[in-house]
C-alpha cells in the first residue's frame, strides 16, 4: 500500500528540515513497532558484485539523509541494496545557520547548504553497534569546518581509523559545496597527497585487521574535461576502489526564476540529472573500466536509473528522488536496473 502520495503534501507543509527530522523519527518508531513493512513495496533481487562486495541490488541510499545513523534499521527495510550514512566528521558540529534546506517543487529539486551538521563519529559508531541491519553499509567522511584545509587529511585518516572494519566501505567526500575550500581538494597536488595518505593508511589497516575495506571518492558535477581527465588518471594511479558521481551542483540553469532558486548551496534533483550523467559518461571513458562508478544525481524514475547505468554506472544512489517519490521509487529503479 503506497501511502506516500497522501503523506507528502502534509510533510511539504512543514519547513524542509523539520519534515526531514520528523520523517526519521517516524520511520524509526514505525519500524520498531513493526508497522512499517506493510507500507513498503516488495523489491526484487538484482544482485551485483562491486568493490568485492555482494550487493542484493544496485540501488543505494545516498549520504545526507541519515547523517547520524538514527534510522538505519527502518531505511534498511525499504529494499535498498546498500545504505550510505553521514557525512560524518571527527567532532560534532552544528553546520550552517538555519534556514539551510529549500524545496523547489516545480523542478523536483532541493537546494541545501547544511554544512556537514552531525553528531560526530563516536555517536555514529554507537548507532551502528545498536543496529540490527545486516545489509551493506557505507559511511561518507567529511572534515570538520574548523579544520584548516591543509590539515584535512588528518580528519579523513582519523575517521578511517575509527570506522575501519565497522562498515563495508567508506567514501571520502571532497565535493560538498557547503564546507569552505573543500572542493579545492579535487585537483592537483592536494588531491594527489590526500589520496596517497588515505591509501597508505588503508593498507596499514588492512594488514592490522586482516580485512580489506574499500574506499570510494565522491566528486562534484562541476568539473571541466581537463579536470576529469586529471582526476581519472590520479584515481587509477592510486587504485581508488570506486567513484561516486556526483554530488550536488552549484549551477542554477533552469531554476533561477523559481522561489528559492537563487539560494546558495548545492542543487540536487531533476535539474542535476543530465549534468551528472555526462560526468559519469566522461569518467567511464577516462577510467577504461578500471574502477566502478556509483551514479547519483537526478534519479526520479526507473528510466532515470536505467540511463545512469547505460552511461557507465555500476551502482546507483538516490536521495532527492526519495523525497519527491517515496519508497515506490526504490522498487521502480531496481526493477528497471534488473532488466
Amino acid at each position: 500500500m503506497n501511502l506516500y502520495p497522501l503523506l507528502r503534501p502534509l510533510l511539504f507543509r512543514l519547513d524542509p528540515e523539520s519534515a526531514h527530522n520528523l520523517t526519521l523519527v517516524g520511520l524509526r518508531y514505525l519500524h520498531t513497532a513493526g508497522l512499517l513493512k506493510p507500507f513498503l513495496p516488495a523489491v526484487a533481487a538484482a544482485p551485483r558484485r562491486v568493490m568485492g562486495l555482494d550487493f542484493p541490488n544496485p540501488l543505494g541510499l545516498a549520504a545526507g539523509l541519515d547523517k547520524n545513523g538514527e534510522a538505519i534499521d527502518a531505511l534498511g527495510a525499504f529494499g535498498f541494496g546498500f545504505l550510505e550514512l553521514g557525512a560524518v566528521t571527527p567532532r560534532p558540529q552544528p553546520g550552517n545557520p538555519i534556514p539551510r534546506l529549500f524545496r523547489l517543487p516545480q523542478a523536483q529539486a532541493i537546494i541545501n547548504r547544511m554544512g556537514f551538521n552531525n553528531l560526530g563519529v563516536d555517536h555514529l559508531l554507537r548507532q551502528l553497534e545498536a543496529s540490527r541491519f545486516s545489509g551493506i553499509v557505507g559511511v561518507n567522511l567529511g572534515k570538520n569546518a574548523d579544520t584548516p584545509i591543509e590539515q584535512a587529511a588528518d580528519d579523513y585518516l582519523l575517521l578511517l581509523d575509527k570506522l575501519y572494519g565497522k562498515v563495508h566501505f567508506v567514501t571520502v567526500n571532497i565535493s560538498s559545496p557547503n564546507t569552505k575550500n573543500l572542493r579545492s581538494l579535487q585537483g592537483g597536488d592536494e588531491l594527489d597527497a590526500l589520496l596517497g595518505a588515505i591509501k597508505a593508511r588503508q593498507q596499514v589497516l588492512a594488514d592490522r585487521h586482516g580485512k580489506y575495506m574499500p574506499i570510494a571518492v565522491k566528486i562534484a558535477p562541476d568539473l571541466t574535461a581537463a579536470q576529469i581527465a586529471d582526476m581519472a588518471a590520479m584515481f587509477r594511479r592510486h587504485r581508488i576502489d570506486a567513484l561516486i558521481a556526483t554530488n550536488t551542483t552549484l549551477a542554477r540553469a533552469g531554476v533561477e526564476h523559481l522561489v528559492h532558486g537563487q539560494e546558495s548551496g548545492g542543487l540536487s534533483g531533476a535539474p542535476l540529472k543530465a549534468q551528472s550523467t555526462q560526468v559519469i559518461q566522461a569518467f567511464h571513458a577516462a577510467l577504461a573500466g578500471e574502477l566502478p562508478i556509483i551514479g547519483s544525481g537526478g534519479i526520479l524514475s526507473g528510466a532515470d536509473a536505467r540511463e545512469k547505468l547505460a552511461a557507465g554506472a555500476d551502482l546507483l544512489q538516490i536521495y532527492t528522488g526519495l523525497i519527491y517519490r517515496g519508497p515506490e521509487l526504490v522498487r521502480e529503479c531496481v526493477e528497471e536496473a534488473g532488466l
